[in-house]
């Protein structure tokens, strides 16, 4: 069974929760791993030993946030203004 997830690392973050997080990409859930280890065993009851094997592959790696560019001032006031905002002053 192979799942994938958003693994988020932020040393800095004010919460100790927050420092590491793991995340389903879809809907941003925490993965429940209990319950994905329990569909491995067809949700039968009993007690069971199992060993979990984790293989993490790293599929695309997200620039931080504080590294990437944003238009700089001089980039902003060159671009032309927007024409439905000329025909109001007009």
């Amino acid at each position: 069974m192979t799942k994938h997830y958003i693994l988020h690392l932020d040393p800095a973050a004010k919460y100790e929760w927050d420092r590491c997080s793991l995340r389903d990409p879809i809907t941003a859930d925490r993965p429940a791993f209990a319950e994905l280890i329990a569909e491995a065993v067809d949700d039968q009851s009993g007690s069971y030993l199992v060993a979990v094997n984790i293989e993490v592959q790293i599929l695309e790696k997200a620039a931080p946030q504080s590294q990437m560019s944003s238009p700089s001032m001089s980039e902003l006031s060159s671009r032309a203004a927007l024409p439905q905002l000329q025909e109001l002053v007009a």
